[in-house]
């Protein structure tokens, strides 16, 4: 153990209620519940007003109520991977309980700062603790007990602090990095209400604009394999990826013979659900070579490769792509879409015919996703830095100075493995 570090547990150091099970009413006592929505924000939940107002018929104690400095955890939740995860109570200024789906920790001890174990139980310490205790998957639900349990080197107050201020300023960036994520996907969002459908003319251009089929733009070039292509899939985030670097291993057939030729800037039409996208899912691919997909999916030429970039960009709006494919697509007895090709390009939409407008609006586009995977390789890359930083910090590995250096202190051995 760390000089002046002690061991300790959770249970040591704080005190864990569950949330209320509240019955609804027309009546009763008016107060906001923290629910798992609530989780999806921030590490520190200080902003209640998306937080949802509910008269309750239950008698709420005060010690259902949250107060500032209160850890609430995720105790169930159809999606596994939001299980455990914690947010640090601020700002409470009105009655505000918490759900059955969650746990409250409050601490008790004076020797243990709220903000630095909020940190901690955010940490790959903690996850790894709720990994063990699922047996090495996730957990389906969190306890008491598994919170409890959970064992950590507790170092003094003061470097508590330290340590809790230096995370923080890595929390400030990732918060200022999101939020310009953010902006970037409402700006596409605006793009494909304006842009998209000539509501708004980019200077210089009055060409006209029609509503048109979209086999008037694009064409089934119907190319089969050669045998020298890779096999590719198509992802919702990513468009089209290798099936071996995407998921592993290949799901193709011994023989791709009928397997369909995409070429560079074709658009590629998966005919089966995903996710948000119950109707399939419409891209280009941005490959700057030949490769092949199964043969259910669907490839056309688009009239030029800037009108593909134009539709990519349309129809990763799910609703978007909804609108267009609902009154073209049914869904057979197995939950496949039965929806041939020629279907496929009957729906109508209203777009540019001017080529230079069309490559204007693409330069637009793909600025903004250059723009938008410059900031996620930001995000990775400084969410990287923090979660090696807090295996460092919270662990003692590296000791913070407690006077006027602003970096943690550590050993030239150390520095050379980092």
């Amino acid at each position: 153990m760390r000089e002046g570090w002690k061991r300790t547990t959770l249970a040591n150091v704080a005190d864990f209620r569950n949330g209320i099970n509240f019955v609804r009413g027309e009546r009763g006592h008016s107060v906001k519940v923290v629910g798992v929505g609530d989780f999806q924000r921030h590490e520190t939940l200080a902003d209640f007003n998306e937080t949802a107002t509910v008269n309750i018929t239950n008698e709420i104690g005060k010690d259902d109520l949250l107060r500032d400095g209160d850890l609430l955890f995720v105790r169930s939740n159809g999606n596994k991977d939001l299980v455990g995860r914690c947010v640090l109570i601020s700002g409470v200024k009105e009655p505000v309980t918490f759900s059955g789906f969650t746990i409250r920790a409050r601490v008790k001890s004076p020797a243990v700062d709220h903000s630095y174990l909020s940190k901690l139980v955010r940490s790959p310490l903690f996850l790894e603790h709720l990994h063990r205790r699922g047996g090495g998957s996730s957990i389906n639900n969190l306890s008491q007990e598994a919170l409890s349990e959970f064992t950590f080197g507790l170092p003094p107050l003061p470097e508590q602090r330290k340590i809790a201020e230096i995370l923080r300023t890595w929390d400030e960036a990732l918060e200022k990095l999101n939020a310009l994520r953010a902006l970037n996907i409402r700006r596409r969002v605006w793009f494909r209400t304006h842009l998209f459908t000539g509501k708004v003319r980019l200077p210089g251009f009055t060409g006209e604009w029609r509503v048109v089929p979209l086999s008037e733009v694009l064409h089934e070039h119907g190319s089969k394999s050669t045998g020298a292509e890779e096999v590719y899939s198509v992802s919702v985030h990513k468009g089209l990826v290798n099936q071996v670097e995407h998921l592993g291993r290949s799901f193709s057939a011994a023989n791709t013979d009928h397997y369909n030729r995409v070429l560079p800037g074709d658009i590629v039409y998966t005919k089966s659900p995903t996710g948000d996208f119950p109707l399939g899912i419409i891209k280009q691919s941005k490959i700057d070579r030949e490769v092949i997909v199964s043969p259910l999916y669907g490839v056309f030429t688009p009239q030029t490769y800037a009108l593909g970039v134009v539709l990519d960009a349309l129809f990763e709006s799910p609703l978007a792509a909804r609108n267009y494919l609902h009154p073209l697509v049914q869904k057979g007895a197995k939950n496949t879409i039965a929806v041939t090709n020629s279907q496929f390009l009957e729906g109508k939409l209203r777009l540019p015919m001017d080529p230079g407008e069309q490559a204007a609006i693409a330069d637009i586009v793909n600025a903004s996703h250059a723009e938008c995977a410059g900031i996620d390789a930001e995000i990775e890359a400084l969410t990287r830095q923090k979660r090696g930083l807090m295996q460092k910090l919270l662990t003692g590995e590296w000791r913070v100075p407690l006077n006027h250096a602003e970096t943690p202190i550590m050993t030239e051995e150390a520095e050379h493995a980092g």
